[in-house]
Parts: C-alpha cells; sequence; structure tokens
C-alpha cells in the first residue's frame, strides 16, 4: 500500500480533469478509488472495528438495554412531536425532560457504556484518518466531525478567531 501522508512536491492547480484533459504524471482515479478501498478494509481489519462490532453485538442481545432502548425511542418520538411547534407547545418541557432522564437511564447500562465507547473509538480513527488524508493534500481543507461542539470557524486559518480553524 501506498504511503498516503506524503504529499506530491508541487500542485498544478491550472489543470481540471474535467476539462478532459489527461497528464501523463496525473494519477488514476482509479487507482485512488482501489486505495481507498484496501485503506477501508485495513480499518475494518482493526481493533477498533473487532471492539465495535462486538459490543454492538453485546448490546443487541442485552434485554434490557433493547427495552430500555425501545422506551428512549418512544419519548424521542414523543419529544419529536412537539418540537414541531416549539418550547411553546405544552408538553415540551415534559417531553424533554422525559428524554434526558431515558438518556441518563441508557448510561447506566454496561452493554450500552462500552458500545458507546467504542463507538467513540472508532469514530475518532476514522476522523484522524480522515484529517490526515485532507492534510496531505491541504492544510486549509475542512474535515467533517460529528463532535457536538464545533471547534474554530472553518475559514481554514483567514480569520482572528482564537479557536483551532484547522479543527
Amino acid at each position: 500500500m501506498a504511503n498516503l501522508t506524503e504529499v506530491p512536491e508541487q500542485t498544478d492547480v491550472s489543470f481540471r480533469p474535467e476539462s478532459g484533459g489527461n497528464r501523463e504524471d496525473e494519477v488514476d482515479t482509479t487507482a485512488l478509488w482501489t486505495l481507498a478501498g484496501e485503506l477501508g478494509e485495513m480499518i475494518k481489519r482493526s481493533v477498533y472495528v473487532h471492539e465495535y462490532v462486538l459490543r454492538k453485538e453485546e448490546m443487541r442481545r442485552d434485554a434490557e438495554a433493547q427495552a430500555m432502548i425501545r422506551e428512549f425511542v418512544r419519548a424521542k418520538e414523543k419529544f419529536a412531536e412537539c418540537e414541531r411547534f416549539g418550547r411553546f407547545h405544552p408538553d415540551y418541557r415534559e417531553a424533554l425532560d422525559r428524554v434526558q432522564a431515558w438518556e441518563r437511564k441508557l448510561g447506566e447500562v454496561e452493554s450500552i457504556r462500552k458500545y458507546k465507547a467504542a463507538e467513540e473509538a472508532l469514530g475518532r480513527v476514522l476522523y484522524e484518518v480522515s484529517l490526515t488524508l485532507a492534510r496531505a493534500v491541504s492544510d486549509t481543507i475542512k474535515v467533517p466531525t460529528d463532535d457536538a461542539v464545533p471547534t474554530g470557524c472553518g475559514a481554514g486559518g483567514s480569520c482572528a478567531c482564537s479557536g483551532d480553524c484547522y479543527g
């Protein structure tokens, strides 16, 4: 497998593949997709995916966890109904409190906690791989993240914010 952290010495931004041009030193996109597939297969064989699949199956077989998840889903559905009308719905606060209570209860179930931890670990690995690929191309490319609190402004360093614009 090729070293994905190597950056080409020179990038010709005037060349656009959609213009129909073809240069000898251009990387065949088929090769890129092949390497991406190989990287995906390597990730699938990683300890992170193994742990994620194991914990997901344990949670699926845990009757207590499944019953609690069903209740949580019902609470979320009720809240979604209230949310359509916003905080002015008469049951909005009660429905929100119920969802939050179920979230806390779910966090107390060992199989769910372990599943969430494995899911987050795998998510971090996938993010780091995406970040590594993006930074190999350019320091200003934004990389999506599932973090609830985004970092920086996403301006790619062209601002004066104190956040990590390369988040």
